[in-house]
Parts: C-alpha cells; sequence; structure tokens
C-alpha cells in the first residue's frame, strides 16, 4: 500500500468522520421536536439523554466486536444504524419514531467513535496518526455547526416535493451516510483480524479503583455534559432572555460549534507549546466564565460572548482527561480507553437534571447544573500532571 494510495484511503475515513458529527443534531433537532409536540423541558431533553446513553452500553461491546470482525467491518456497522436512524424521521415526527431514531443515531454513534480511530491508525501509522485524528475532529465539526443551519433552512423554506420542514436536516444527513458507507465498502483496506482477548466490563471496571482513572472518568462526564448542556441550552436562553423565535435562536447552536472547532485546531498548537496543566486551568476559566454570563446575561452580545467562550473552554477537555488517564495506566490503555469512552454516558445525565431545573427555574436552571460540572473540573486541576 503506497504512500499516495493510503491518502485516497483516507477520504472516506474523513467522510465517516462527518457521519459522526450527526450526533450533535441532537441538541437543535430536540428543540424543535418540543415546539411540534408541545413538550416541557423535561421530556424533551429525554432525546438528547437517550442518544448518549448508549456510550455506556456499547463502547467496551464494540472493542470486544472490532477483535472479532475487524475495525472496517465494524464502522460499517455503525454507518448503516446511522443511516436507519436518519431514515425513520423522514417517515413522522411523533414521540415514539422520534425516540427509536434518536437511539439509533445514539447506537451508531458509540460504535463509530470506539472504532474511525483505530481505521485510521491501521491506515495512517503511528506517524501522522495526531495531526490525521485532529484533522477529523475538525471535519467532524463541520457536520456539527451545518446541523442548525439546515434545520433553519427546511423550517424557513416551501419545500412541496418533500415536506419535511425542518427535518430535511435528516434527509441530507442521510444522503450523505449512504455515500458514506458506499464508499468504505468499496475502500479495500488491509487488516489482521485480532484473535487476543477483548476487554470486558470487569476489565474495565476494576481500574475505577484507581483514583486518576476514576477522576478522569467523571471529568469526562462533565464534559460531555457541557457540551451537550450548552447544544440544547444556548438557542432556549435566547428565546427565554432576548425573545428570539427558534429559528432565530438555532445559530447559537452553530456558534457554540464554530467556538468548539476553532478550540480543537489551536489547542493542538498550544498543547504542544505549553503544559498540559497550563492549559487545562485556562480552559477551565474560560468556561467559568460563561457559566456566569450565561446565568446573568440579558443581551445578546453577552449571551453570544458566553457561548463562545464555553465551545472554546470546552474543546480540550476530553483529550486532556483521556491522556491524563492513559499515562497513567500505560499496561491497560484499551482497558481505561473502553472506560473513558463510557464516561460520554455524561450526556445522558447532565439533559435530564437540566430539564427539571429548567422547568422549575427557567434556563438558569439549566446553567446551574451545567456550571456544578465546571466547578468539578476546577477540583480536577491538581490531577493533571503532565
Amino acid at each position: 500500500m503506497g504512500k499516495q494510495n493510503k491518502s485516497i484511503f483516507l477520504i472516506p475515513v474523513m467522510l465517516c468522520f462527518f457521519c459522526m458529527g450527526f450526533v450533535d443534531l441532537v441538541g437543535i433537532a430536540s428543540n424543535y421536536v418540543k415546539e411540534d409536540l408541545a413538550l416541557n423541558d423535561a421530556t424533551a431533553n429525554i432525546f438528547p439523554s437517550l442518544v448518549f446513553f448508549w456510550f455506556l452500553i456499547f463502547s467496551v461491546p464494540t472493542g470486544m466486536l472490532m477483535n472479532k470482525i475487524g475495525r472496517k467491518n465494524t464502522v460499517l456497522l455503525s454507518l448503516v444504524v446511522t443511516v436507519v436512524s436518519l431514515l425513520l424521521p423522514l417517515f413522522g415526527n411523533n414521540f415514539g419514531l422520534m425516540l427509536v431514531a434518536f437511539s439509533l443515531l445514539g447506537i451508531g454513534n458509540a460504535l463509530m467513535q470506539t472504532s474511525i480511530n483505530p481505521l485510521a491508525m491501521l491506515i495512517i501509522g503511528d506517524k501522522n496518526l495526531a495531526s490525521t485524528l485532529t484533522f477529523g475532529q475538525f471535519v467532524k465539526a463541520i457536520a456539527s455547526f451545518l446541523a442548525p443551519y439546515l434545520a433553519m433552512w427546511g423550517a424557513t423554506q416551501v419545500i412541496p416535493s418533500f415536506g419535511y420542514d425542518w427535518r430535511v436536516l435528516f434527509l441530507v444527513y442521510f444522503v450523505v451516510g449512504l455515500l458514506a458507507t458506499a464508499l468504505l465498502w468499496v475502500t479495500p483496506i488491509q487488516e489482521e483480524i485480532s484473535k487476543g482477548k477483548s476487554s470486558s466490563f470487569m476489565d474495565c471496571l476494576r481500574l475505577l479503583g484507581k483514583p486518576i482513572v476514576l477522576l478522569s472518568f467523571f471529568g469526562i462526564m462533565c464534559h460531555v455534559g457541557i457540551d451537550v448542556g450548552t447544544n440544547t441550552t444556548a438557542p432556549k436562553l435566547l428565546m427565554e432572555r432576548v425573545g428570539m423565535t427558534l429559528n432565530e435562536a438555532a445559530f447559537a447552536t452553530s456558534l457554540y460549534f464554530i467556538f468548539r472547532t476553532i478550540g480543537a485546531l489551536t489547542g493542538s498548537f498550544f498543547l504542544r507549546i505549553m503544559k498540559t496543566r497550563y492549559f487545562f486551568i485556562i480552559s477551565v476559566i474560560l468556561m467559568a466564565v460563561s457559566m456566569a454570563l450565561m446565568f446573568s446575561g440579558e443581551s445578546k452580545a453577552v449571551l453570544y460572548t458566553a457561548i463562545a467562550l464555553v465551545g472554546y473552554g470546552n474543546s480540550n477537555i476530553f483529550s486532556m482527561a483521556f491522556s491524563e488517564a492513559l499515562l497513567s495506566v500505560p499496561d491497560k490503555q484499551n482497558e481505561v480507553s473502553g472506560l473513558m469512552i463510557m464516561g460520554l454516558f455524561g450526556g445522558t445525565i447532565f439533559p435530564l437534571i437540566m430539564g427539571f431545573m429548567s422547568d422549575a427555574m427557567g434556563q438558569a436552571g439549566a446553567v446551574a447544573v451545567m456550571a456544578v460540572g465546571v466547578i468539578y473540573l476546577f477540583t480536577y486541576i491538581p490531577r493533571v500532571k503532565h
């Protein structure tokens, strides 16, 4: 496999990274479902919570599955599940159908998050892996911040031939998902399927006895909770405080992902020239300022600033906490990796609590829940040794 051929093989892999970003449509989609079905916040937040619940169940088994069927086939399976999840909303948007669609979206994404990085590593090797995965995250972010625009376009334009309103978002991503599946299917990737012993749930759970692993796990839960929480709550803040319509406020979600993308790209540079601990401190401080502005801000400019700050500050928390855990247990990296991916379950817990709090005391209640996550990240700082 020559160098040029390897570069060609990365094209379908990068398209898969784009498909990985489909999971972030859950924030803006849950807001439209809430409006269409006249749901309260607690009920509407079941949708993002349900998406991330499946990371708890499927992350470690996916690692075991890769040993049996290979990395490429595991990614293909994740794409098939994702494509089916995007197809279902095109037949309607009743509560039960959307629950099934969001569940399948979460399952597909759990499979993909666990298998796509090892597949990229198989193609590119160790030398340029970091830069390749960073670019993959950038491609993923494009799908994330396009989602609100596609939903707004569908909601505000008359599309008589389809009639999908904001759900045209699912149609567009369905077509892209089919393309990614076809391209990866025909791409010849050579791999040896391992016959070795896979990680088990018990292998992972035993590692929680190590303080750094347990605290890093909670750190990742907070990161994902704040990520999904902001994705869901940002438009609601603008609607509550500034009086925007949902279509106008949907830009807030894109703004968050734009600054998260900028943070991921610039963070890879800063982490090469400064200690991880210093950049972690800066990131958490930015998030703390953001929480204060979200809690008290009453103008569009202040709220936009808060959303941008949390987008940038939260963009590298996962990678920093993940690396601290891996470096602390170098002989158990597979088990630690599976456990950290399970930490994405934080995307289930935070929105559920935020929904109840926002119903009780407005969006300030949802912000208060995210602020608890930021406070925890401050307590994690002494654990960042590198």
